[in-house]
């Protein structure tokens, strides 16, 4: 009997062809496309499925220049409780703050089986209002000596945490899109690379950056040496691309950083699919969340490439205070209540 090949299995194809098609009209053409297929040995801590977490409810959100509103122990415990039930096995952090900290002294006081990838936030060094759209204004270089000053605090308070939870925290990420042009937390990739570099000389944990796919397409081989992995973002809603091309587009993605870097393991360290956004029309629904989630789970796990899904849970501080329907506050697979959305039934 001829078996019917899956559905994953003819997206895959559709965008090994798509990627055959495109390099076939460059000017160095390569006799076949690189494989996204990575061994076991690849995945970070053996774990393959993972979730970003940060757990802000309904009034609160992080330090955003007047203090910040923390959860509480209570309901952090509750949010790692529900995200182990789903079969949760990593959760992304963003920053080494008081938040994250609270989040690595519940699990190991509780023994939940939850592997952690630190974040170490870092903010902007460059001014970048020739880049970002929301910046229309040159940043005062005071602020960006603060701001510097700042990241080498966070970078101690990573070094820290990474250093007192080794059991827990199984890889360390430097920066999250601090790389890509159009973002307000711009820093150079030599500073970057410095960061890198002190903390890869104090811990024992595997590191990386979490960036755009564009930025390791385009500076893949400079990072690479300093890079234990690549931790990358991928996001077909964003570039305007519907439910049906998500996938293959994602794939796309990742063969372009691939022919770049062809032995450096990857990890998807962002993905989604808002379930509500004023910017994406009719195609943010609930449905098209649940098949974009199931359809890339599927594909990281017949790869062996760790994905991280963006996000937990939906945040109502994020985005534009004034439009509640803006994407920012709708990636969670629960609702703000901790209800699960489809996607997560």
């Amino acid at each position: 009997m001829i078996k019917t090949p899956s559905r994953l299995a003819r997206l895959l194809s559709a965008a090994l062809i798509l990627i055959c098609a495109t390099m076939s009209h460059a000017s160095s053409p390569t006799s076949a496309s690189p494989s996204l297929a990575q061994s076991e040995a690849s995945l970070l801590a053996g774990l393959q499925k993972g979730i970003a977490y940060s757990g802000f409810r309904h009034g609160q959100h992080p330090d955003r220049g007047d203090g910040a509103v923390l959860p509480t122990d209570a309901q952090i415990l509750e949010d790692l409780h529900i995200l182990q039930n789903a079969g949760f096995e990593f959760i992304r952090l963003y920053d080494s703050q008081e938040n994250s900290s609270d989040v690595l002294r519940l699990i190991r006081a509780n023994d939940i089986p939850l592997k952690v990838m630190l974040g170490i936030w870092l903010k902007g060094e460059i001014s970048n209002h020739e880049g970002c759209a929301w910046i229309t204004e040159p940043t005062p270089e005071a602020e960006l000596a603060q701001n510097a000053a700042k990241n080498r605090l966070e970078v101690e308070a990573g070094i820290r945490l990474a250093n007192k939870y080794p059991d827990i925290i199984a890889a360390v990420n430097v920066g999250n899109e601090a790389l890509v042009t159009w973002n307000d937390h711009l820093v150079s990739l030599e500073s970057m690379i410095s960061y890198v570099k002190t903390i890869r000389s104090r811990i024992q944990q595997p590191i990386t950056t979490a960036d755009n796919y564009k930025v390791f397409a385009q500076y893949g081989h400079e990072l690479a040496d300093h890079l234990d992995f690549l931790a990358v973002h991928t996001y077909p809603a964003w570039e305007g691309k519907t439910i049906d091309q998500a996938l293959p587009f994602s794939i796309e993605n990742l063969l372009e950083i691939r022919a770049v870097l062809p032995d450096k393991p990857m990890v998807i360290a962002e993905a989604g699919w808002a379930s509500t956004a004023s910017e994406f029309g009719p195609r943010a629904t609930e449905a098209n969340q649940t098949r974009h989630y199931r359809e890339l789970m599927e594909f990281g796990k017949e790869n062996n490439i760790a994905v991280f899904w963006f996000e937990a849970f939906d945040e109502d501080w994020k985005g534009n205070p004034d439009n509640p329907a803006g994407a920012e506050k709708h990636w969670g697979l629960y609702n703000i209540d901790r209800t699960p959305k489809p996607a997560a039934q």
